[in-house]
C-alpha cells in the first residue's frame, strides 16, 4: 500500500469515514462529563463554561493536533501507523522497548472495549429529548439499555460478513456529521461571542485553580475525553495516508471547536433557566438542538456511534493481527472476508469484545457512569507512544534537546492527565485497566516464551546433515513417506536448525522424501513484503527457504509452497515431480506433508529456572485453548503431522543416578510384584 496516497474529494470522504469516528463523537459526552463533575447546571457560572471550553480546546490541539498529527503521523513504518507499527521502527535500539509496546498496546485493546459502549449509549440516551418517546417511555433506563444492547448486538454480528460496502458509506455520512456539528454550534454561538474568549489558554489555567472548578485537577478527566481518538487517528493512517489526514483534519477540528464553543453558549443562557435546572443528567449536545431537528440529531449522533464503534473494532482485529505476526500473541483464527487489504476478521477477538461490552453496558446502564469509567487506560497508551515517539525522534538524528523536551512536556501532560483519571478507578476504570491487564501478561508470556525457546533450544548447522538427508532421500530400502516433507522452523540465521527437526527426521521413524524443506516464516518490519531466499547447500534435495511476509500479510504457507516448488523446477534447482495419479492433468507438483512439532516441557528440562519453566508451561496452556497451527498457517486442507518433540533434547551423557545395573537373572516372587 502506497503511503503516499493522493489527496482528492474520494479519498477525504474515506477519510473522515475512516480515521475520525472515535473523536467525531467526543462532543456527545464531554461536556456533559465536566458539567455532571461539577455538580450538575446550577453549579456552574461564566468563568466555569469558559475555562472549561478552553481547557478542551487547548487539550485538542495540542494532544491531537501537536502530538499526533504534526508529529506522530512523521513516525510511520512504510505509511502505517500506531503502536506496534511505531514499535518495529525503534524494537532494534533496545530490548527493553517491548514494554512500552505491550503495555500501550493492551490498554489500547481495553480501552476499545468501553467506546461503543459509551459513545452508543450516549446517543441512544438523545431519544428522551424526543416528545413520543417521552411520553411513552420518560426516564426508564432499561428501554435505553435494550436498545444499546441490540444496536451492540447487530454490530458485532455483521462483522463476519465485512465492512467493505458498508463503509463505503461512512465517509459521507461522516461529513454531513461533522458538518452538522458545526452548523449546531454556529447557530447557538449568535448572541454569545464572548465564549470565544476561551481561545485564550489563560482562562483553561484559571479555572484549573478557581473555586467554580469544584473537581479541581480531577476536571481533567472530563475533559480528556475530547481526545480519546486521537490513538486510533494514527493507527488508522495506513487505511488512508497521511496527507490524507492532513488535509481534512483543519475542518475535522473546526467543526468540533464550533460545537464546543456552542454547547458553551447555549450553557451560558441554561444556566439560568429553571426549565433546565430541574433536568436530570443534563447533556448540552442534544439540549442545545432546535427541537425540529431533534429526532435527526438523535438519529446522527446513533450513526456516528456505530461508525466510530466500527472503526474501533476493525482497529482492534488489526492490533491483535500485527501482535500476532510480531510474535506477541497467540495464534488466532483470521478470517478476511473481502479482497479489500487491512479487511479481516477474527471471531474469538470479535465475540470476546462483544461479550464484554455488552456486560459493561448492562453492569453501568447510563452513560454517566460509564463515562467514569472511560479514558483511564488510553492516557496509559498515550504515555507509551510518547516514549517509543522519544526513540525515534532520537533514532533519526533529530536535536537531543527537541526529543528530550518532546517527551519531558508530553510525560508531565499526560501524567496529569493520568493521575486526573486515576479517580475513575473505583468508578469503573478498574474494569478496563483489567481487561488491559490480562492482555499485557498473555503478550508478556508470549514474548518472554520465545525467548526462553532461543535460551535452549539446541541450534545445529543444517549443512552438516545434507549427507545424511540425500542417503535417506536416496534409500530404496525405506519407503517413500511423502514427495516433500516440510518443517515450519523459528529460525534460520546462519542455516542453523533446531536439533528436534533433524530427530523428528531422522531419530524417530525415519522419513524419507524426495525433497526436506525447512521453511522460516519471517515477519517483515514492513507491512506488505510477499519474498523468499532460497539455500539449496548444493543438492536437489535439501532446501532452507526463508519467507518474507509483511506483518499484515495472510500467512498460507501451503499456497506459497507451490508456487516456490514450481520456480525452483523451471530453474532446475530440484528434480521434476510429475504425479501419474491427479484430478489435474499434467499437474507437475508432487505431494506436500508439512510436519508440526509441539514443543513438550518435562520435568527433567533442565537450563531453566522455576520461573521460566512456569512462564512457557503458561504458554502451553493458553496455546492450547487456541486456533491449531495448521489453521494459522492455512493448512487445514493439507496433509499436516503432529509430533511431541522435547523442548530440550539432551545428547549428552546420562547422570550416573539415571545408569541401571544388570544383575543376573532373577525369578520374582508374588510378593516383590
Amino acid at each position: 500500500m502506497q503511503h503516499s496516497k493522493k489527496v482528492t474529494i474520494a479519498s477525504l470522504l474515506v477519510t473522515m469515514g475512516v480515521v475520525y469516528g472515535d473523536i467525531g463523537t467526543s462532543p456527545l459526552y464531554v461536556m456533559k462529563a465536566i458539567l455532571a463533575g461539577n455538580g450538575g447546571l446550577g453549579s456552574i457560572n461564566e468563568e466555569f463554561i469558559i475555562g472549561s471550553i478552553s481547557l478542551v480546546i487547548w487539550t485538542v490541539t495540542l494532544m491531537t493536533t501537536v502530538k499526533y498529527v504534526l508529529i506522530a503521523l512523521r513516525a510511520d513504518n512504510h505509511g502505517e501507523g500506531g503502536i506496534f507499527s511505531l514499535y518495529t521502527l525503534v524494537r532494534k535500539v533496545s530490548p527493553y522497548l517491548i514494554f512500552p509496546a505491550l503495555i500501550g498496546g493492551a490498554t489500547l485493546l481495553a480501552d476499545g472495549i468501553l467506546t461503543p459502549a459509551v459513545t452508543i449509549t450516549t446517543a441512544v440516551e438523545g431519544l428522551r429529548g424526543l416528545p413520543f418517546f417521552y411520553d411513552r417511555f420518560g426516564n426508564n433506563q432499561e428501554i435505553i439499555v435494550i436498545i444499546t444492547l441490540t444496536i451492540i448486538l447487530l454490530l458485532f454480528t455483521i462483522q463476519r460478513f465485512g465492512t467493505e460496502k458498508v463503509g463505503k458509506t461512512f465517509g459521507p455520512i461522516m461529513f454531513c456529521w461533522f458538518t452538522f456539528l458545526g452548523a449546531m454550534g454556529l447557530y447557538n454561538l449568535s448572541g454569545e461571542w464572548h465564549i470565544l474568549k476561551a481561545l485564550n489558554p489563560y482562562y483553561a489555567f484559571e479555572l484549573l485553580v478557581s473555586p467554580a472548578n469544584k473537581a479541581g485537577i480531577l476536571i481533567l478527566g472530563s475533559v480528556f475525553l475530547a481526545t480519546t481518538g486521537a490513538e486510533a487517528l494514527y493507527a488508522d493512517m495506513g487505511h488512508v495516508g497521511r496527507n490524507n489526514i492532513y488535509a481534512s483534519w483543519p475542518y475535522i477540528k473546526l467543526c468540533l471547536l464550533l460545537n464546543y464553543f456552542g454547547q458553551g453558549a447555549w450553557l451560558m443562557e441554561a444556566m439560568n433557566d429553571a426549565t433546565y435546572l430541574e433536568i436530570e443528567d443534563l447533556n448540552p449536545f442534544f439540549s442545545m438542538i432546535p427541537n425540529e431537528l431533534s429526532l435527526i440529531s438523535v438519529a446522527f449522533a446513533t450513526l456516528a456511534a456505530i461508525i466510530a464503534s466500527q472503526s474501533l473494532i476493525s482497529g482492534s482485529f488489526t492490533l491483535v493481527s500485527e501482535a500476532i505476526k510480531l510474535k506477541l500473541f497467540p495464534k488466532l483464527k483470521i478470517i478476511y472476508p473481502s479482497n479489500q487489504k487491512g479487511q479481516m476478521y477474527i471471531p474469538v477477538i470479535n465475540w470476546l469484545l462483544c461479550l464484554l461490552c455488552m456486560l459493561i453496558v448492562f453492569s453501568f446502564k447510563t452513560s454517566q457512569h460509564l463515562e467514569s469509567a472511560y479514558g483511564l487506560s488510553i492516557t496509559i497508551t498515550m504515555l507509551m507512544t510518547a516514549i517509543l515517539l522519544w526513540v525515534y525522534l532520537l533514532k533519526q538524528n533529530i536535536p537531543a534537546i527537541i526529543a528530550h523536551s518532546f517527551l519531558l512536556f508530553f510525560s508531565v501532560l499526560q501524567s496529569v492527565f493520568f493521575y486526573s483519571n486515576i479517580a475513575k478507578f473505583m468508578h469503573g476504570g478498574y474494569v478496563a485497566i483489567l481487561i488491559a491487564f490480562v492482555l499485557f501478561i498473555i503478550m508478556l508470556t508470549w514474548h518472554l516464551s520465545n525467548k526462553i525457546k532461543e535460551k535452549v533450544a539446541k541450534k545445529v548447522p543444517l549443512a552438516n546433515y545434507v549427507e545424511q538427508l540425500e542417503k535417506l532421500s536416496n534409500s530404496e530400502d525405506i519407503p517413500l513417506y511423502q514427495t516433500n516433507v516440510v518443517y515450519l522452523t523459528d529460525d534460520l540465521s546462519e542455516q542453523l536448525v533446531d536439533l528436534k527437526i533433524l530427530y523428528s527426521i531422522l531419530d524417530k521413524k525415519p522419513k524419507r522424501a524426495q525433497v526436506y524443506w525447512f521453511v522460516n516464516l519471517y515477519v517483515t518490519d514492513e507491512p506488505y513484503t510477499k519474498e523468499y531466499y532460497v539455500e539449496t547447500f548444493n543438492s536437489k534435495h535439501v532446501v532452507s527457504i526463508q519467507l518474507r511476509l509483511g506483518f499484515r500479510m495472510s500467512q498460507k504457507v501451503n499456497v506459497y509452497m507451490r508456487q516456490i516448488v514450481q520456480e525452483m523446477m523451471a530453474q532446475g534447482l530440484i528434480d521434476t515431480q510429475e504425479q501419474e495419479f491427479s484430478i489435474e492433468p499434467g499437474r507437475s507438483v508432487g505431494d506436500f506433508c508439512f510436519v508440526l512439532i509441539n514443543d513438550g516441557l518435562y520435568k527433567g528440562t533442565t537450563g531453566l529456572s522455576n520461573i521460566e519453566k512456569l512462564t512457557y508451561q503458561l504458554k502451553l496452556a493458553i496455546k492450547a485453548v487456541t486456533t491449531s497451527t495448521e489453521n494459522w498457517f492455512g493448512l487445514q486442507y493439507s496433509d499436516v503431522v503432529k509430533e511431541s518433540v522435547p523442548l530440550v533434547i539432551d545428547t549428552r551423557e546420562y547422570p550416573e543416578k539415571y545408569h541401571l545395573t544388570m544383575k543376573r537373572t532373577h525369578k520374582f516372587s508374588s510378593e516383590e510384584l
